[in-house]
């Protein structure tokens, strides 16, 4: 090319620059992944009509999906997960012939080719289920004595045996779990519904996660299970804090007044709006949305985490009087969360990691869990929740 020709073409704006190019397009990666799941007809502007089937109040925090093959009757998950790696096999999952292989040598069949780097060479035997399995409900649903209060909703439940995964390891376990897959980096399933079908509460976060301990040795999580991954970060999951603050600097500094704080907010979202006319960034407006979210949670959470408008009915039920940081505690708080709205509430109990003391763990760890699990579902379904 030469200089009379390069002279003549147009500069091109900072916008689509090459490196502000390549940033714009990792960030849309997001939308890209979503749309190849489902049907193109599904996405609309977020200035679009509403999802069918959801309250106005959707609008404060909506998704990208506008429309919907069918009206949904479900509108929030609470995902309760047991990190560890509760046993299938003192739970839910009934083995009437390992019972009767007790004591005798494990078929080569069950182990043969599978990763079990930690057990070769040594003499692997048979163990029977260590609780014996009651049917409960009128469904007759078999579920292990050691969850008497579990099997009292039984006619609650769907149970599939059938889920597997080749992950041997606990964290990437989890993360094929909470995402699809087990390496790191793509988004988790509470950051993608958020992304996709939006938020019913404009004042807490559409994706929550809380964690409690206690029965045997605590398996550590990371932030990663609920990371959003290549989606913008405003949807990953907000992990609040059990037992005291549930969110850090929840309080205003000392001379502070909410008009002065929001007086800043306003002014530092002004100079964030003027940069991303320039710089197209979407990390610009999470940081936008984040601090009006901050800002609306310091009025939303005290209410939140404040029992006292609960009947003694409803704390006994759960077994709990105050935010304690148990996982009754936390099942409480979810049911308030979902009744403000938010999407996605996810409790971790890390209590789960047995080993060799399958039996007393089992048993110790089931007292944290069992009659809180229980109380979730029948304050739910009083409430008119499970409809």
């Amino acid at each position: 090319m030469d200089q009379k020709t390069y002279d003549s073409l147009p500069i091109l704006p900072e916008d689509v620059l090459r490196r502000t190019f390549l940033k714009r397009t990792a960030a849309g990666l997001g939308s890209i992944a979503l749309a190849s799941l489902m049907d193109k007809g599904l996405f609309a502007s977020p200035v679009g009509p509403m999802p069918l089937g959801l309250s106005p109040n959707d609008a404060a925090q909506p998704g990208v999906i506008s429309e919907f093959h069918h009206a949904p009757k479900v509108k929030r998950v609470i995902f309760m997960v047991m990190a560890g790696g509760a046993s299938h096999l003192e739970t839910l999952d009934p083995k009437p012939k390992l019972a009767k292989m007790n004591g005798k040598p494990m078929p080569e069949s069950i182990t043969k080719g599978q990763p079990i780097a930690q057990l070769q060479g040594r003499k692997l035997s048979c163990l029977a289920p260590q609780y014996d399995f009651k049917r409960y409900g009128e469904s007759g649903l078999e579920i292990s004595s050691a969850f008497p209060h579990i099997g009292s909703i039984a006619d609650e439940l769907c149970v599939i045996r059938s889920m597997v995964t080749e992950q041997i390891n606990h964290d990437p376990a989890h993360t094929f779990m909470n995402t699809g897959t087990s390496i790191s980096g793509r988004p988790s399933m509470g950051s993608w519904l958020w992304y996709g079908l939006g938020n019913d509460c404009d004042n807490l976060p559409g994706f929550v996660v809380l964690a409690s301990a206690g029965g045997a040795q605590d398996q550590p999580i990371a932030s990663r299970q609920w990371q959003a991954g290549f989606l913008p970060s405003r949807y990953q999951g907000v992990n609040f804090r059990s037992k005291g603050e549930p969110v850090l600097y929840l309080n205003s500094p000392q001379g502070v007044d909410n008009k002065k704080q929001g007086e800043i907010i306003k002014a530092v979202e002004a100079l964030n709006k003027k940069a991303n006319r320039r710089l197209k960034d979407p990390e610009i407006d999470t940081r936008i949305s984040q601090y009006e979210m901050a800002f609306k949670m310091q009025a939303s959470v005290p209410e939140l985490v404040d029992f006292a408008s609960e009947s003694k009915k409803t704390l006994d039920l759960y077994g709990v009087q105050q935010p304690d940081g148990s996982f009754a505690s936390n099942c409480l708080l979810a049911r308030r969360m979902a009744e403000r709205g938010v999407r996605f509430i996810q409790l971790y109990h890390r209590g789960w990691d047995h080993h060799g003391g399958i039996k007393n763990g089992i048993r110790t760890t089931s007292r944290y869990v069992d009659k809180a699990s229980a109380a979730l579902i029948k304050d739910l379904k009083r409430r008119g929740m499970l409809e």
